[in-house]
């Protein structure tokens, strides 16, 4: 998913993600608003994961696999 898609619909994709990554709040969510550089640092901070790691998850998630 390229980067304006997912700003576009971040509204909609923050419970998707929520589901798989519970670990983010509504709160980080909020911060995030949809920038892919903030998304994957959270990401790496709640779950102690690599960059390389937190992208090919979020990939997969994107459906880019």
């Amino acid at each position: 998913m390229n980067k304006e898609i997912m700003e576009g619909k971040w509204k909609q994709l923050k419970g998707e993600i929520q589901n798989k990554w519970g670990k983010l709040t509504n709160d980080d969510l909020d911060v995030i608003d949809g920038n892919s550089e903030k998304f994957s640092g959270m990401i790496q901070e709640r779950y102690g994961k690599s960059k390389e790691e937190t992208d090919q998850a979020a990939d997969e998630f994107w459906g880019k696999k």
